[in-house]
């Protein structure tokens, strides 16, 4: 039997259409018992994004998991699709990208991510978007506006000390300090052009730039990930092993989910 769990909460609350599907609400399915329920021939189809998946993920082992899961996207961001080159409207077998996630450690909290661990700008916009869906909950969030209003008035660089593998260096200036599993985060965003989710490592992009102006100037090169290619602007290392530790509170994210109030966090890739 083929079984539909539907977010309700993804794609801005915008409900997915499939024929002749019973849907079953995700939100109201105790994961754990549900999958061990499971008969060996049984299939899951999960119906959602990024942040759908990320939830399967922390809370079924899958590195043990025997039965198909499918993704049929109906998110915002769908960022996982664009890293392993899919499109929104069938259903993608998600299997093979479910084991060795890393795990980031983080304010007393650990868990796996499928994309990325974000860590500066892009948690303000993140942080920012929860204060706007709590205030205007039908409000369309525009990322890319927020982001360049807080480059350019509201969120201020930090130092930051980037460890990998044993290997530590200073930034000064850091706008973004992402690790990232896959190539895209944000909506499309190329942060890491040169990662590839089954290669056994995690790139930490370091984007730092003293003058405002040109962070700002750069920052939509990102979307092609171009921003590699200026010098002195990122740094890219890879590794197993990452620590990121900034010089001041900021708000990071994990696959979108919002974390507040970060210094510092971790990440393995087994």
């Amino acid at each position: 039997m083929k079984y539909y769990l539907y977010n309700p909460k993804s794609n801005n609350g915008i409900p997915a259409s499939i024929p002749g599907v019973s849907l079953i609400d995700a939100t109201k399915t105790d994961y754990p018992s549900f999958f061990a329920g499971l008969k060996p021939e049984d299939e899951v189809v999960l119906i959602g994004g990024d942040g759908t998946v990320n939830y399967l993920v922390n809370h079924v082992d899958c590195d043990r998991l025997t039965n198909n899961v499918y993704l049929y996207a109906n998110g915002t961001g769908n960022d996982f699709l664009h890293d392993i080159g899919e499109e929104p409207g069938k259903e993608i077998l998600l299997n093979p990208y479910l084991k060795g996630l890393p795990t980031v450690h983080v304010n007393g909290l650990s868990q796996k991510f499928i994309n990325n661990m974000g860590f500066g700008i892009d948690g303000y916009c993140c942080e920012v978007a929860d204060r706007i869906r709590a205030d205007k909950p039908n409000e369309k969030i525009n990322y890319p506006g927020i982001a360049i209003k807080g480059l350019l008035f509201h969120f201020k660089p930090c130092r930051a000390t980037v460890t990998v593998d044993g290997v530590t260096r200073e930034f000064d200036h850091v706008w973004i300090a992402p690790s990232m599993k896959g190539r895209y985060y944000g909506g499309g965003m190329m942060m890491a052009p040169a990662q590839d989710r089954s290669s056994g490592v995690v790139s930490v992009v370091i984007y730092s730039a003293k003058s405002k102006l040109k962070a700002l100037i750069s920052f939509p090169s990102i979307f092609k990930g171009e921003h590699v290619k200026k010098a002195g602007l990122t740094t890219v290392m890879t590794g197993k092993k990452i620590h990121v530790k900034f010089s001041r509170p900021c708000a990071a994210q994990i696959d979108g989910e919002t974390v507040l109030n970060v210094t510092e966090y971790d990440v393995e890739q087994p």
